[in-house]
């Protein structure tokens, strides 16, 4: 158990040695994380959604975690030689025509909270992702996620906003403009990633 805390760990330190002003939100990286892998521990998925380039943040995240990040990850079977085990993430971002069919049919604010609602289940986690923390269609989306027993973690601001407040786990990166928050969210998730793909597929 030591020796898979210390080489999980490693990556966090790695991060912080390369943005070295991450290192005021350490704890909530790590607290982010460890609940993402009790959801995986327990056969859940991760549902993620954001808004233009946290968007397409969400989709980077779901093909990390989809297929090999770093790690190989064969299935094992001789009939499946090109199929790689995955961790579930579905980008709430990725469903035009159920999206925009929502959006000019019924409202919408309410569109991720819907997929959130007919996709979740208990147990699951909601990766909420916005650079200024009150997106109304995110924070629309975690009163879902309340209701249904999926845990809440937000990919923020410095000042986190409303988002920060509902969220189980909120990492409020130190920065107030747009992209630059934006820079510091990447490696935050690809360290997100490489931690779960280390503790599911790496070497014992």
């Amino acid at each position: 158990m030591r020796e898979l805390e210390e080489r999980l760990y490693k990556h966090i330190n790695t991060l912080i040695e390369r943005y070295p002003k991450l290192e005021g939100v350490r704890q909530s990286i790590i607290d982010a994380y460890l609940i993402m892998e009790e959801c995986y521990e327990n056969g859940g998925k991760l549902l993620i959604a954001g808004n233009g380039g946290s968007a397409a943040d969400s989709e980077h995240i779901a093909g990390e975690l989809m297929k090999r990040f770093k790690i190989q990850r064969p299935v094992g079977d001789e009939y499946a030689q090109n199929l790689e085990c995955s961790l579930m993430a579905i980008p709430l971002v990725a469903h035009e025509a159920l999206s925009t069919a929502y959006i000019n049919d019924v409202d919408g604010y309410g569109v991720f909270a819907q997929q959130l609602f007919g996709f979740g289940r208990k147990g699951d986690v909601f990766l909420g992702i916005s650079t200024s923390g009150n997106s109304k269609n995110i924070m629309n989306a975690t009163v879902v996620a309340r209701a249904s027993g999926i845990k809440v973690i937000g990919l923020t601001r410095a000042n986190g906003g409303e988002l920060a407040m509902v969220a189980d786990a909120a990492v409020k990166v130190p920065e107030t403009e747009t992209y630059m928050i934006q820079e510091l969210h990447l490696p935050i998730y690809h360290c997100w990633c490489l931690m779960l793909e280390d503790r599911f597929f790496g070497k014992d």
